[in-house]
């Protein structure tokens, strides 16, 4: 019941400071873990699905990632968007880093740190990516979150900078099926809903990951929703 209660605090304050800071949200995307796995190659797919009054955006990621030490790994990204008018193409390209920045278990949290730098298809549009990733336990609960800084230049972008926050409380019931809560926060958005998360280990560092959740925006009397689902195979 401690525990709780802190948690509680901190995530207000997070909430409240943090939405000084944003402009606005671009949408629900993941809640990133700190961890890498030395030496893993992975393959994975990143499906989201956003509705509110401008319509319903879909949006597609497929990416391979592989650890060039036992602390950072790289991911690079191909991004599918469905347009205005239905059809389904290439949107952008990403390279993603993600650095271990302590052991598990070696401080009181575990931290990570994220560098993302993406282009769009054909169009002279770029965003650069900078965060602080964080997960703690308490007993059989995890609380991971992710401060995110993004800064947005081109001819074909509106530059602007903007800050965003996610958290995700987890509880490891069985490591096939995990159910937790996220919340999503920045200027002009606050999303929050269920979520479940699982692994499924095979040989060695063989492992299948998966996520599901379903995220409402509290936005006032607007409509905004965002179904995600993602698949992630380590080898």
């Amino acid at each position: 019941m401690k525990h709780t209660v802190h948690i509680i605090i901190v995530i207000c304050i997070l909430l409240e400071s943090l939405a000084n800071f944003a402009n606005a949200s671009e949408g629900v995307d993941k809640v990133y873990h700190p961890y890498v796995l030395p030496f893993e190659r992975e393959f994975e797919w990143r499906f989201s699905s956003r509705k509110n009054d401008d319509g319903n955006a879909l949006l597609q990621r497929f990416a391979y990632g592989q650890a060039i030490s036992e602390y950072v790994t790289v991911e690079v990204y191909l991004v599918g968007e469905r347009d205005e008018e239905d059809n389904f193409g290439l949107h952008s390209y990403e390279v993603e880093t993600r650095w271990m920045l302590t052991d598990q278990g070696e401080y009181w949290a575990d931290w990570g740190a994220l560098f993302e730098l993406e282009k769009g298809h054909e169009r002279d549009s770029w965003e650069v990516t900078a965060g602080l990733l964080a997960e703690k336990e308490f007993g059989r609960t995890s609380l991971t979150t992710n401060f995110l800084i993004t800064q947005n230049w081109g001819s074909d972008s509106i530059e602007k900078l903007q800050g965003e926050f996610r958290l995700k409380y987890r509880y490891r019931w069985i490591p096939e099926i995990q159910p937790a809560i996220e919340i999503y926060s920045s200027k002009g958005f606050l999303g929050i809903g269920p979520a479940f998360m699982g692994i499924k280990r095979f040989d060695g560092q063989q492992q299948l990951k998966w996520e599901l959740g379903f995220i409402a925006g509290l936005n006032g009397d607007s409509s905004d929703h965002t179904l995600r689902f993602a698949l992630e195979m380590e080898f």
